[in-house]
């Protein structure tokens, strides 16, 4: 069977899918969107993918996608501060109730017209946009409530991938990591997974084997919100999610074998990890022998088994991110593809 190996997410868009966004008219952003999935597909594809994703093209943000058009939210909601300087802000909710103006299965349905492999679909967590409530409440719209329906609708958003046939369905929680910076308590990270098992737990075993949870320190413009968190603090907190898959960044980790010791201490009894082998940061491709060392270090501390590799987080999470060309985030594609065959082969698995 090999090592699995899986994209994450995003893949930086072309100038001209950039100018259609920039157009305003909407057909011409449509034409472009769907040009823009078919190519990002068929070079995956040609590159050798085992699975593929429609590299969020069609995507605002990883974050924001559920809320694109939704009435009844204000732009000055949380503030996530990167390690350059530049931050990114979430809208807040101004009324309930709260529903997803557009569900992931859109974006699945669409990739799937144009791959001849599995396709997986990633989601936002239900914690990242547990942010959108304000602080301050909203009269008539009590918290509780608004996580009652944030739990209904994230339900819905990855049943509706599962339904639709995704290969895997990846819960982005990259505010794991960042809750963790902004209270070294651990009391906000506690309620996170709280709040992703509220929704996990309504999946069968079944179900949950094709679920997965993506983990990172941010990646945006070429910069981090949270890798000065220790991943100590996060990891036994992570692994307490109750899902079947986990992603974790560790490419650009400084101490790579301190973090699989970690993991090896706390894995899961069941789960699969997803070790990152590729920085989509770092400006310099990876060679194919740099990630086949990265898997074989991987595995002195894991079970080969219970292995696969993944990208650190999405080249362009956010659409206006060019700081990464689509050329050099193919070749690091290329390179985790060759590398994990090499380490699979070297394994014997």
């Amino acid at each position: 069977m090999g090592i699995p190996t899986e994209p994450i997410g995003s893949i930086p868009r072309s100038p001209e899918f950039l100018a259609a966004m920039r157009s305003g008219d909407a057909a011409e952003l449509a034409r472009a969107q769907e040009s823009a999935v078919r190519d990002t597909i068929a070079r995956m594809e040609q590159a050798g993918s085992p699975v593929v994703t429609d590299g969020e093209q069609a995507k605002p943000s990883f974050a924001t996608y559920p809320i694109a058009g939704l009435a009844h939210l204000a732009p000055d909601g949380a503030v996530i501060p990167f390690a350059d300087g530049h931050t990114r802000q979430l809208p807040r909710l101004t009324a309930g109730p709260f529903r997803y103006a557009v569900r992931a299965e859109q974006y699945l349905r669409a990739a799937q017209r144009h791959a001849t492999v599995p396709v997986k679909q990633a989601v936002i967590a239900p914690s990242a946009l547990s942010l959108l409530y304000p602080a301050t409440g909203i009269d008539g719209y009590p918290r509780e409530r608004f996580l009652d329906d944030l739990a209904d609708e994230a339900e819905a958003d990855i049943r509706g991938c599962l339904d639709a046939g995704a290969h895997a369905v990846q819960l982005d929680f990259t505010e794991g990591r960042l809750s963790l910076k902004l209270d070294p308590s651990g009391g906000v990270l506690e309620e996170f997974v709280a709040l992703n098992n509220r929704v996990l737990e309504r999946f069968s075993p079944e179900e949950r084997s094709r679920i997965g949870v993506h983990t990172c320190p941010g990646g945006d413009q070429d910069s981090t919100h949270s890798a000065d968190v220790d991943y100590a603090g996060l990891l036994p907190h992570l692994f307490q999610l109750k899902a079947g898959n986990f992603y974790v960044q560790l490419a650009s980790e400084p101490e790579p074998d301190k973090v699989l010791a970690v993991i090896a201490e706390h894995l899961p009894a069941t789960a699969r990890i997803f070790v990152g082998v590729i920085d989509p940061i770092d400006p310099q491709v990876e060679t194919p022998e740099q990630v086949r060392d990265r898997v074989l270090a991987a595995a002195r501390h894991l079970p080969p088994d219970r292995l696969g590799t993944c990208d650190d987080c999405g080249f362009s999470p956010f659409a206006d991110d060019t700081s990464t060309s689509r050329e050099v985030a193919f070749a690091k594609i290329r390179a985790r593809l060759e590398g994990t065959a090499s380490a699979a082969a070297e394994l014997g698995v």
